[in-house]
């Protein structure tokens, strides 16, 4: 497993896997094992992975300095990422949470990223508003499910503030667009896979300045993929639209069906569209 150090001295193991161009590919949860993202749904024939561990997750160090999990302050691990890899511009694939990472490394090196793909991507880098009414208007597009009805009231009862640790749970078919047994064991690794204290830090004050980061996406030159779950609550299809339209050359698109992790929903057409930057 190739390791690298962070500018703190904090060492980072990133997984090297797949064939053609390099893809630098940035997990979510916030601070989950990159394991989750396996290959992408194939994406490692058309691609060369490189998926880092983020700081304190899978095979990475913790840090002496457990304020060093806040969002901006891991943009030097990417960077520093880079220059261990030997790219004078690298394309980046985010996923979820990750997605404000790589936001932030894009706005601070944009000369470095060559391409930019950001899956299903959390908004908080860039203050975009999810509603509560835009989150329960995707969900109510899986009213036929059989377990649409417990799911939609622990949703209701989050977006109203009154969520607890079984109503997080219950609403766990919504992020992916089949509940099946692939979705469960993906969804029970995760509690393993996630560092908690971390993602606790993650977002926390000061992480993100969203009008400045909106400000140099605006100047950001790379074509950027943005793309969506049609049934994803976390990141409903128009707000991921906006995201879109926060560069000047970007392309949205939802994905039929899928969910939080459209690779596992449909992986051809997944590939397909995350392939097409390069």
């Amino acid at each position: 497993m190739p390791a690298y150090s962070a500018p703190d001295g904090t060492t980072l193991a990133y997984h090297v896997a797949g064939e053609g161009p390099p893809l630098v590919c940035l997990p979510g949860g916030p601070m989950q094992d990159s394991a989750y993202l396996g290959d992408l749904g194939g994406l490692s024939a058309h691609r060369t992975m490189i998926r880092l561990d983020l700081r304190g997750t899978g095979q990475s160090q913790t840090p002496d300095d457990l304020a060093t999990y806040r969002c901006d302050r891991q943009v030097a691990d990417v960077e520093a990422l880079r220059r261990e890899l030997g790219l004078d511009r690298m394309p980046i694939l985010a996923h979820s949470a990750g997605a404000n990472l790589a936001a932030l490394y894009s706005t601070r090196h944009p000369e470095r990223v060559s391409a930019l793909t950001l899956i299903t991507p959390s908004v908080f880098a860039v203050g975009i508003e999810v509603t509560a009414d835009d989150r329960l208007e995707t969900a109510r597009l899986r009213s036929d499910e059989p377990w649409f009805p417990a799911a939609h009231a622990a949703l209701e009862a989050i977006a109203q503030g009154r969520g607890d640790a079984q109503a997080w749970e219950a609403v766990a078919p919504f992020w992916y667009g089949r509940w099946d047994d692939t979705a469960r064991a993906h969804r029970a690794a995760e509690a393993k896979q996630r560092n908690d204290e971390a993602a606790r830090v993650f977002a926390s004050e000061g992480a993100f300045t969203p009008a400045e980061t909106r400000a140099a996406f605006a100047a950001f030159s790379s074509p950027v993929l943005v793309l969506a779950g049609e049934y994803d609550v976390s990141g409903p299809p128009r707000a991921m639209r906006q995201y879109a339209g926060l560069f000047p050359d970007a392309t949205a698109v939802v994905q039929a069906g899928a969910g939080h992790f459209p690779w596992l929903d449909d992986a051809e057409r997944f590939v397909k569209a995350a392939a097409a930057l390069r």
